[in-house]
């Protein structure tokens, strides 16, 4: 066997060696293509809880909304909307939050090929302050998740949107769905008996958010803060006033927010201030929190 046959062959083996490498390496490329997990979208923690609830580890949540910032405030990062671009499903609160009023139609227009999911479709948006003037005639409270029972219908049509975009999971999908809504039935049930048997139903916040838990369970929230706004001079000396007649001594801040109003209520009817989040992640041992310290308030009051 000649130099120039040994040389041919060496030269067809490494081509054959190089497009087996390949084939090799695009046939892996397109089984990561095909088990990467569906990228979904929401607007804050509490969402994120419902779908991981939901769906496990079987796709990838992304939530614009980070800890410690306030959807009525926060602008998205570039690395945010760059998570946006590769996502099968949005998933908004719908309720009319600052976040997505000002973010969702750029949201949209960066990925237009979503699905988009209006989490509290089909539920009741209760008005805010109901009896209070300060407000706007007709402006509904956002803080719908705040609601075990809505959070329930919330729960519902994130199914819906997970099922439409990765139907081969929505067997495993329906019976997480199902365990979580039993989960969240306990929980109202367990907030029912909390507050039931109650002697005076106000207590006092720093910011609006908790008008549908009071709605829910015959209770009444006196906000420092409407609509983000900071409360007068006469309008504080009427909150400590408030405080005093109702034997309020505990004043409820979410930690997203300046709370030094608050504090200075506190020091005046001789209170404190306890802090708790409306946007924790942990939904159900939070609301347990939160329902527990208000009746312990009430029931010292």
């Amino acid at each position: 066997m000649n130099m120039n046959r040994i040389n041919y062959i060496a030269i067809i083996v490494t081509i054959i060696v190089i497009i087996t490498i390949g084939l090799i390496s695009l046939d892996q490329s397109s089984d990561l293509d095909y088990d990467e997990k569906p990228r979904v979208v929401v607007t804050i923690l509490p969402q994120a809880e419902f779908i991981e609830k939901i769906a496990g580890d079987k796709v990838s949540i992304t939530t614009m909304v980070p800890p410690g910032a306030s959807p009525h405030t926060y602008e998205p990062r570039p690395s945010q909307m760059k998570e946006v671009t590769e996502a099968e499903m949005y998933a908004k609160v719908g309720t009319g939050l600052d976040f997505e009023l000002v973010w969702m139609p750029k949201i949209i227009e960066t990925n237009p090929n979503m699905l988009i999911v209006d989490s509290s479709e089909g539920t009741h948006l209760i008005e805010m302050g109901a009896h209070d003037n300060e407000y706007p005639l007709g402006a509904k409270d956002p803080h719908v998740w705040l609601s075990p029972k809505k959070a329930i219908i919330m729960v519902e049509n994130l199914y819906e949107g997970l099922a439409k975009i990765d139907p081969d999971n929505k067997e495993y999908y329906a019976k997480n769905k199902d365990v979580y809504i039993n989960s969240l039935k306990e929980l109202d049930s367990t907030m029912m008996q909390t507050f039931s048997g109650l002697k005076t139903k106000k207590f006092m916040v720093y910011h609006d958010s908790w008008g549908y838990l009071a709605y829910d369970y015959g209770l009444e929230q006196i906000p420092i803060a409407k609509e983000g706004k900071e409360p007068t001079p006469e309008g504080i000396a009427n909150l400590i006033d408030q405080a005093r007649e109702n034997n309020i001594t505990i004043i409820f801040a979410s930690p997203e927010f300046e709370i030094q109003t608050a504090k200075t209520i506190a020091k005046e009817i001789d209170g404190s201030v306890i802090l708790i989040s409306p946007l924790a992640r942990d939904y159900i041992e939070n609301l347990k929190k939160m329902s527990d310290e208000i009746s312990k308030s009430l029931n010292e009051s």
